[in-house]
């Protein structure tokens, strides 16, 4: 009520408040409580109104009568005799409070931030007009028409598309209320968004329009809701000042502060700030900095100038380098083999990542169930020169015995069962026995082997195994002891590597025939075998088990003594293979291999059978027989020869089938083997066929079922061959 009015009294009339039903005695009361609350509730309810008004109200109302005027006596009202009906009420005066002031009403400001798209009315702010992307039936957003008021649209739709709770629910049946929920949630993404790119003055207008159901009343919504975001960028802000507290103390400040790429003047972006926190971090640990630290990020908005100022507290905390390693398990994995683990030498400026290198060669080694790697500063730098630290090792032992086994199937090659039992530290350090045997259709076998992991350098390995064995198969049957022993370089599955190598001694003792011939057995031939095997590969592929991109080439030589029947030869065997992955698609890997082997040097009877060259199965021609491909003896059954020629193509294409772990995978394989120094091309034999892989963590499990295109008579329809990993 306004101040000025230009009575301060108010008179209330009788007339006013006369009762003219049984209802206005609330008024009546009501009104008594607010003139004089005191006077009122000494009375109770009861004795202010009377006993006639009670039995009947109409009555007593339309009566007229009521109870004499309440007079004031001495300043307090005196009620009325109960019997006595109401009939009027003296006049009243309430005194305005002198002192009493009431601010005006003030209109409010409109929000910009609203607009009405449903109400016929215009909206209070009409953003400029531009493009407008449809995400979805039911969002759509527009940005300004000049893509340089905000060039940043294409990424920030990605981004938007991504956490849009709109997009992330929108089924096309949502109703106003979900939508309209929805929307607020977008909204507030669509103002954070717009802070991360450096838009601080940006303003959004979101629109809701409701649908339109069928006129024909068959409920189907022609015109489903709809929501519109309006994105106003308005300016973009800037990089203002930039402290990275202590980090002009470092030596290598130049190099650390050009790893920090953010300079003044820089359009302001969130993500680049944690972008380039993440590189300095990086160029510390990779410079010489094991206890640097970085605090949090700190930016500091300043309207006037549409600036933010950066302050990021850097500490260096001085630079180092390597000194020694040591154990906290010398007699299991002392520091002295550690140090030949690594791949720094004393000395050697500190890097992060050759800490975190050896951390992941202990756990490789499989002796360890945890280990944690910490710098501690053995010598404080000094001007001009670093100070050194040793890594302390601590490490918690594995389970170091291993029970393995496996079962496999070949349509051609039958089932076979291997096992293993396995001490991976026998003799300290990494010095491993294990003794294994195969029990199958075709193979037999019992032998032991030692291993000495990380002799003489990181991932260089001794071999040293002793076997006995039978094979029966259809190209030959072999009784057969050898030792055998190598020093290599390989890829395993943890460390797959660029370069690999392998030198290596055998020793061989078989006895070898022909297979059986209706139920005949052929008379054995005994050979000694010297061989001293040389393996090299280049490999840039990009997995082990599951390449998608890049080559392997690798090349193996043996020169070999044999003896037989008195006679002594001397040859070389040799092969040479080639695969290459290209990735078409997302989903299709196109992959194709070649190989060539060649044994020249003596005629082919004076080589054992067990040392010829074969194709077919699995791993060579799928669709035929393993070792069935290449020549033949009198009796029909296959031979081997001194070269061989395989060529194989497929296509890996995933499926949508179990989230997309599941391939098909289209081939074609295709072989030769000679007697002579080139393969037998009238004997080429081609298989083709379709395989499944099921992609886990370690690798695709495969199953592959081949034909063979031109068989022999004596070559099954239908070959099936399971394994893991690809074919090749």
């Amino acid at each position: 009520m306004p101040s000025n009015l230009p009575n301060k009294k108010v008179s209330l009339s009788p007339p006013q408040v006369r009762c003219a039903a049984a209802s206005d005695l609330a008024l009546a009361a009501s009104l008594a409580l607010l003139l004089h609350p005191t006077d009122v509730f000494a009375q109770s309810l009861e004795d202010l109104i009377p006993d006639s008004a009670v039995e009947n109200p109409e009555g007593w109302a339309s009566d007229g009568s009521g109870p004499d005027p309440v007079v004031q006596d001495g300043g307090a009202f005196v009620p009325p005799e109960p019997e006595t009906p109401l009939d009027e009420l003296p006049q009243m005066t309430v005194e305005w409070p002198d002192d009493l002031e009431l601010s005006p009403i003030e209109p409010l400001d409109p929000d910009e931030n609203v607009r009405f798209a449903d109400l016929g009315e215009d909206p209070v702010f009409t953003p400029p007009q531009g493009p407008v992307v449809d995400l979805t039936d039911s969002l759509s957003i527009s940005f300004p028409r000049e893509r340089a008021l905000f060039p940043v649209q294409d990424e920030f739709l990605d981004r938007f598309r991504e956490l849009s709770a709109i997009e992330e629910f929108d089924d096309g049946k949502s109703n106003v209320a979900q939508l309209a929920a929805r929307s607020r949630a977008d909204e507030e993404l669509l103002q954070t968004m717009l802070r991360v790119y450096g838009y601080y003055d940006a303003r959004t207008v979101r629109s809701v329009v409701t649908g339109q159901t069928d006129i024909d009343g068959d409920g189907t919504i022609e015109d489903p809701p709809k929501v519109r975001f309006d994105v106003i960028p308005g300016s973009r802000y800037r990089f203002g000042a930039i402290d990275l507290g202590q980090l002009d103390q470092a030596a290598d400040y130049t190099k650390l502060r050009n790893a920090f790429e953010i300079q003044s003047g820089d359009f302001l972006s969130s993500d680049a700030i944690i972008r380039e926190q993440f590189d300095l971090d990086s160029a510390l640990g990779e410079n010489g900095y094991p206890f640097a630290a970085i605090n949090s990020p700190e930016l500091l908005i300043d309207h006037a100038r549409a600036e933010g100022d950066l302050t990021m507290l850097v500490l260096p905390n001085g630079k180092y380098a390597f000194g020694g390693v040591t154990s906290n398990l010398p007699d299991f994995l002392s520091g002295q083999h550690l140090e030949t683990i690594a791949r720094f030498d004393e000395g050697d400026i500190y890097k992060r990542s050759l800490e975190l290198d050896l951390r992941r060669a202990i756990t490789a080694t499989g002796l360890v169930s945890s280990v944690s790697i910490t710098p501690r500063e053995v010598e404080a730098p000094t001007i001009g020169n670093p100070g050194t630290v040793e890594l302390d090792v601590e490490m918690t032992e594995a389970e170091l015995r291993t029970i393995a086994g496996a079962i496999g199937y070949g349509s051609e090659e039958g089932f076979r069962i291997a096992a293993s039992w396995e001490h991976r530290n026998f003799f300290p350090p990494e010095g491993s026995v294990k003794v294994r045997g195969i029990a199958g259709t075709q193979e037999q076998l019992a032998g032991i082997t030692f291993r000495r992991n990380n002799l003489g350098g990181r991932d260089r390995i001794l071999n040293i195994d002793a076997y006995a064995s039978t094979i029966d198969s259809p190209a030959f049957d072999a009784r057969t002891v050898a030792l055998t022993t190598s020093y290599e370089r390989v890829s395993t599955l943890l460390f797959q590597k660029p370069l690999g190598w392998s030198v290596g001694l055998e020793l061989i003792a078989t006895q070898e025939r022909p297979p059986m011939v209706d139920g005949v057995a052929r008379p054995r031939e005994t050979y000694f075998v010297a061989a001293l095997p040389l393996y090299a590969q280049i490999d840039t592929s990009n997995d082990l088990l599951d390449p998608t991109e890049g080559f392997r080439l690798s090349g193996r030589v043996s020169p070999e003594v044999s003896r037989s029947n008195n006679k002594q030869s001397y040859y070389l065997r040799g092969r040479a293979d080639a695969s290459y992955y290209e990735r078409i698609t997302d989903k299709i890997v196109l992959a194709g291999r070649a190989a060539y082997g060649a044994i020249p040097g003596t005629d082919l009877t004076n080589i054992a059978p067990s040392r010829r060259y074969y194709a077919g199965g699995g791993g060579s021609v799928r669709g035929y027989g393993f070792r069935e491909i290449g020549p033949r003896d009198a009796e029909g059954e296959p031979s081997g020869g001194r070269s061989v020629l395989e060529v194989a193509a497929e296509a890996r294409i995933r499926t949508g089938f179990l989230d997309g772990a599941v391939s098909v995978v289209p081939f074609v394989d295709a072989g030769s083997v000679g007697t002579g120094l080139t393969p037998d091309f009238a004997e080429f034999r081609i298989g083709a066929g379709v395989g499944l892989r099921y992609h886990t963590g370690f690798g695709p499990v495969r199953v592959d079922v081949g034909v063979p295109l031109n068989p022999r008579p004596d070559d099954n329809p239908v070959a099936v061959y399971v394994s893991l990993g690809q074919a090749f």
